[in-house]
């Protein structure tokens, strides 16, 4: 588990990326109308909606990863809900239960009453499991390690008592954090996790603490059997959680804040200021580089129409009067153009034909 989890956190610190630019590219075509200019790559604007669209996709993937964890859990069950009893059943309502169950699903019944269906394997398998699950809760030590550690606990051998069935499960919880503490360190020493460091290490660490004290208590905790349960049952239809699947639904949000730590944390955090210099210094200089550059950029094509020109007038090379004549002109043409394309000229002689009289005759001027 601790190996999907670290590959999880590595996928999603490239997938986003993009899936971003995906989102970007569909954003722009659905909102900029054909003709218009989208934001350059580099842009201000375009790094802004950039960084808008990522929060989003990555916020809207933890909320995913938040629901397909329940949804995983729900779709597993658990004994109790297979039974049919609840989690405070004593071993009379557990053993009562599964009675009026065998009475349905044993294999000689199904078999007797001719509705097996033609999958008589299936049924067995069923029936087995509904045992299993009657045999687990009936015994307090296997129900105790059930609760606390899943169906596999059901496996381990040599465990009899609640104490063989906490040595052995601690024995498989350090391993398991012991790994993932490694794997962030060296996914650290090679740059994947540089920010939010801190609050990676103090969520494995209170993960740590709170499973070893979910395991080794004799009752549930007592946030989920006074808080979280009681929640659920009275405002939704949510079945209870067991001591195990608090676990596991903790160990999945775990990886949801390693992924809100790489992919949210640094684009959230304020933008960061030099030493000594105030915030508003930083644009100011960016401005005036901008600025540098589009004068930079000014020069170079009058240098470029300069030389242009003077390409022009090399076949009157040597005839002043020609060249005196061509530059007369040249000036003519530039001045009317500009004066003829300006908006407010146009609008102006737009308006001037408006105002001339309809039933004049041909070549006659004036308005009414």
């Amino acid at each position: 588990m601790a190996t999907n989890n670290i590959l999880s956190l590595i996928g999603w610190s490239f997938l986003p990326n993009l899936v971003t630019g995906w989102v970007q590219a569909i954003y722009y075509g659905l909102t900029i109308r054909a003709g218009d200019r989208k934001p350059a790559p580099g842009s201000p604007r375009h790094a802004e909606h950039r960084r808008r669209i990522h929060i989003l996709v990555v916020s809207l993937y933890l909320l995913y990863t938040i629901y397909e964890a329940d949804h995983d859990l729900r779709r597993a069950s658990d004994y109790y809900a297979d039974l049919g009893v609840p989690h405070a059943a004593s071993d009379r309502d557990v053993k009562s239960r599964f009675r009026r169950l065998a009475a349905l699903h044993h294999p000689d019944k199904i078999m007797s009453s001719g509705n097996g269906g033609g999958d008589a394997a299936s049924d067995a398998d069923f029936f087995m499991h509904l045992k299993t699950a009657s045999d687990t809760l009936v015994d307090p030590a296997r129900r105790f390690a059930y609760e606390r550690f899943g169906p596999d606990a059901g496996a381990w051998k040599h465990c009899v008592t609640v104490r063989d069935f906490v040595g052995r499960g601690v024995q498989t919880i350090l391993p398991y954090y012991g790994f993932a503490a490694l794997a962030m360190y060296v996914l650290g020493l090679l740059g994947y996790l540089d920010w939010g460091r801190y609050w990676r290490w103090l969520t494995l660490i209170v993960l740590c603490v709170f499973e070893l004290h979910v395991v080794t208590r004799p009752s549930p905790p007592r946030f989920l059997e006074h808080f979280i349960n009681p929640l659920l049952a009275r405002f939704t239809a949510h079945p209870p959680f067991l001591p195990f699947q608090a676990v596991s639904l903790a160990r999945r949000l775990s990886v949801t804040l390693y992924v809100a730590f790489s992919q949210l944390g640094p684009l959230l955090r304020p933008p960061q200021t030099p030493p000594g210099q105030q915030p508003g210094e930083v644009e100011e200089k960016a401005l005036l580089q901008n600025l540098d550059r589009l004068e930079q950029t000014a020069r170079g094509v009058d240098v470029d129409a300069a030389r242009l020109m003077e390409l022009e007038m090399a076949p009157f090379a040597g005839d002043p009067e020609a060249i005196a004549g061509m530059r007369s002109k040249l000036k003519e043409w530039l001045v009317q153009n500009t004066i003829r394309s300006d908006p407010m000229v146009r609008d102006a002689l737009g308006r001037s034909f408006q105002k001339r009289r309809v039933d004049a005759p041909a070549g006659a001027r004036g308005n009414r």
